[in-house]
């Protein structure tokens, strides 16, 4: 995998993306605020979603008693084809891993998204 340079809620981070085809992973995105790797692998699985309900034109329903501001349009949950995803929360875990699988880990310099305050 190669790592390089990308953003994140707004934040500057690294991420990482596979170098060659046979690799169990599709992409790897650091959070620099929760300072957590998120991992997605190959394998696929099916998983509940909430989605937005769409009426016959394609548009989102809206809801005649919006329970909040973010919650303006219904939703019916559906079963979806996603990503496996695992998540790296210790520093050492993660270091192990970009390590191990990122080709230019040694000449790239992740540590220094460890050390960033990141405000919203």
């Amino acid at each position: 995998m190669m790592l390089f340079t990308s953003t994140w809620k707004n934040s500057k981070t690294f991420k990482m993306v596979p170098a060659t085809g046979d690799c169990p992973y599709v992409e790897c995105i650091f959070d620099p605020q929760l300072k957590v790797l998120a991992v997605i692998g190959r394998n696929k699985k099916d998983q509940f979603h909430m989605i937005p309900k769409l009426d016959l034109n394609g548009d989102p329903e809206p809801r005649k008693n919006p329970r909040s501001a973010d919650k303006m349009v219904k939703e019916e949950r559906r079963t979806l084809e996603t990503y496996q995803e695992y998540y790296l929360e210790e520093r050492s875990d993660i270091e192990a891993f970009i390590n191990h699988f990122a080709f230019n880990s040694d000449k790239y310099d992740f540590a220094k998204y460890f050390e960033l305050e990141v405000t919203e």
